[in-house]
């Protein structure tokens, strides 16, 4: 074992002891239920979790269960009760067998959304334009940190090589954990996911993801299971998985989330005017929308966002075909075509789906 993962308590954990306990039998209409939400931060996950008797069909059979909300940073402490409403449940690649995942999203004790609840906006953004049968999928970079927080696999004092050869690389002195990723691309499949690919990125011990395309809120419900699982494996191989939009400074890329969108008009014979009249919109709205693109409004956006190493300014809103360095990004392919989807490149890697995606809507489709 690695230096660096002997500094690790969970991977020094063994887990061949554990398995003799997973393998245990329990009757069969137990079911573990793991519940997930978004905690105060608004870009960290917490679970608990919960025994049914029985074997849930929908999230709508499932209890609406509490927590301690002035432990997440969403309640205070004398009035802490906080509480979480099914919303989405999957098959749990981590148990199996009958258990589950369940994304939640969280109320306060008076029934009102806590302050990073924003599934709850974006699905009432979405019931205002059920015609548009919009679609989103979203490309989720991250970066693997050992247990001092240095990207994995890098060297103790410096640095690797430039970037150059680790963007899509094979090879040991190229890719680092690539266990992790095939772990992670099995449990999300498993999990009934639509995860469409994974790639090693620019920056060494950087990775990317994809989920979609998926319609409408399904695409926040499936990003954030996924992350959760992304973390979760990472928990089991002692490796801190971090979705920082800038974890290196200097000449090093940052980590997005580049979201793809599509609405049926932008995928019928001649879209591509549907796509332009999207993007003149999202241009008179650029300030709103980084605001809404990372969970600080835009702070964590401004050490990434710079018009260098494959960014846009965050000053300055832009478009064009091809074009990595501009906030929003017409693929070739699509402009030969004359319809299909754009990539908003701007969303950080730490952004909020829910919140990034209601942005979106609001501006393309409500004209708000």
């Amino acid at each position: 074992m690695s230096s660096v993962l002997k500094n690790s308590p969970n991977a020094n954990i063994d887990k061949n002891v554990l398995k003799r306990y997973m393998d245990l039998p329990v009757n069969e209409n137990i079911v573990q239920a793991t519940y997930i939400w978004i905690d105060g931060t608004g870009d960290n996950v917490r679970c608990k979790d919960k025994t049914l008797d029985f074997i849930p069909r929908s999230e709508k059979e499932l209890p609406i269960w509490n927590y301690d909300g002035s432990s997440t940073n969403q309640a205070e402490g004398h009035n802490s009760d906080t509480y979480l409403h099914p919303r989405a449940i999957y098959p749990d690649p981590i148990r199996r067998g009958n258990n589950i995942l369940v994304m939640c999203d969280t109320y306060k004790f008076d029934g009102t959304p806590t302050e990073t609840n924003h599934r709850k906006g974006f699905v009432e953004a979405l019931s205002g334009c059920k015609n548009e049968d919009i679609w989103f999928g979203i490309e989720q970079e991250y970066t693997l940190l050992d247990m001092e927080g240095r990207p994995f696999g890098w060297p103790v004092n410096g640095y690797p090589a430039p970037q150059g050869p680790y963007y899509c690389g094979v090879g040991a002195d190229k890719v680092y954990a690539r266990d992790i990723v095939e772990a992670h691309y099995k449990a999300c499949l498993y999990a009934g996911l639509k995860i469409s690919g994974t790639n090693a990125e620019v920056m060494p011990a950087q990775w990317e993801y994809q989920v979609g395309p998926c319609p409408g809120i399904t695409i926040g419900d499936e990003m954030w299971i996924s992350r959760y699982l992304l973390h979760r494996i990472s928990e089991d191989f002692g490796i801190i998985a971090t979705l920082d939009p800038k974890p290196v400074s200097g000449q090093w890329n940052g980590a997005g989330a580049h979201t793809n969108v599509s609405t049926k008009k932008m995928r019928e014979d001649g879209g591509i005017k549907e796509i332009e009249a999207a993007i003149a919109k999202l241009a008179k709205t650029h300030e709103r929308h980084i605001k809404a693109y990372d969970p600080r409004g835009g702070e964590d956006n401004k050490r990434r966002l710079t018009g260098r190493l494959e960014t846009s300014s965050i000053h300055d809103f832009s478009a064009g075909v091809a074009n990595r360095g501009s906030s929003i990004r017409i693929p070739r392919g699509v402009a030969d075509e004359g319809k299909g989807y754009f990539e908003d490149r701007r969303p950080a890697s730490n952004c909020d789906p829910y919140s990034v995606c209601e942005a979106i809507v609001r501006t393309i489709c409500l004209n708000e």
